[in-house]
């Protein structure tokens, strides 16, 4: 963690991590403080990670995360409903959507904030994740708990942005702003889309995940999808003793121009020379 940072929630929730084991419910003074740093993620006042400006690095707030895992201790199980819809759970559903439009069949557990701008297709926002303006949750797509999704995104039919909870340290799945993924892509395991990163459809992105540049064949850092660039998933032949075998991997087709606005049609004519769609 950046040592400049300071978390904006209060320091008695790292007092109660330590002792997280003897929370129950009935430990109001302990349910109170909780719920209270959940309602300031829930409003967009804290949040769980960002990206440092200066250091390029993805800082995570550990006390935020922490306040998240403790409200399954503090809170108890509860009967709500929609309509002829009825949920059992600890963490109720998101009440707070201002500017957001939201239509029906979308879902979004409290504690996750959603940016003036946005727009939730029938879809699933989980616990702590973030989602900035403009960004459009199409139908199907899954926002992993405590995910990092930036301004202007498009998160098409189907994605599957992963969702991280422990260790409180560990990074979530960073998606910066401008950025496009196709139907069906899967980013998870804390993996870095870049800030205007276009994935193809189907991608598959892990933290592990190698990636190579089409034109140079230079390996890049794994678990990325480099900036400005056009993305698919490929396989890379690698030798076992038992064979070769082609592994999956991350292929950047294309670098784009910084800022270069999202051209759909040009994109899919783009991806359809190397038989992949949009």
């Amino acid at each position: 963690m950046t040592t400049a940072f300071s978390s904006p929630l209060p320091a008695e929730i790292d007092e109660l991590w330590e002792r997280r084991a003897d929370l129950t419910p009935d430990h109001t003074e302990a349910r109170d403080t909780i719920v209270g740093a959940v309602d300031e993620l829930d409003a967009g006042k804290a949040r769980i990670a960002f990206v440092d400006s200066d250091t390029d690095e993805v800082v995570v707030d550990e006390r935020a995360k922490r306040s998240i895992m403790l409200s399954f201790r503090v809170l108890g199980m509860e009967e709500s409903s929609v309509g002829d819809f009825y949920q059992h759970d600890r963490i109720p559903l998101k009440r707070r959507f201002e500017g957001v439009r939201v239509v029906p069949g979308a879902i979004a557990r409290w504690g996750a904030y959603l940016a003036p701008g946005v727009v939730l297709m029938p879809s699933f926002t989980n616990f702590g994740a973030w989602v900035g303006s403009g960004t459009m949750v199409d139908t199907w797509a899954t926002v992993g708990s405590c995910a990092q999704v930036g301004e202007n995104v498009h998160l098409s039919g189907g994605v599957g942005v992963g969702g991280v909870l422990e260790p409180p340290q560990a990074s979530p799945v960073v998606i910066e702003d401008e950025a496009f993924l196709g139907s069906r892509t899967m980013v998870v395991e804390g993996a870095r889309v870049r800030r205007g990163a276009k994935l193809g459809a189907g991608t598959i992105l892990t933290s592990s995940t190698r990636v190579f540049d089409a034109q140079t064949g230079e390996e890049l850092p794994r678990g990325e999808a480099p900036a400005w660039s056009v993305c698919v998933t490929a396989n890379r032949v690698q030798s076992f003793p038992g064979g070769d075998f082609g592994m999956p991997c991350l292929l950047v087709l294309k670098r784009l121009e910084e800022g270069e606005e999202h051209d759909k049609l040009a994109l899919n004519d783009m991806l359809r020379e190397h038989g992949v769609n949009a």
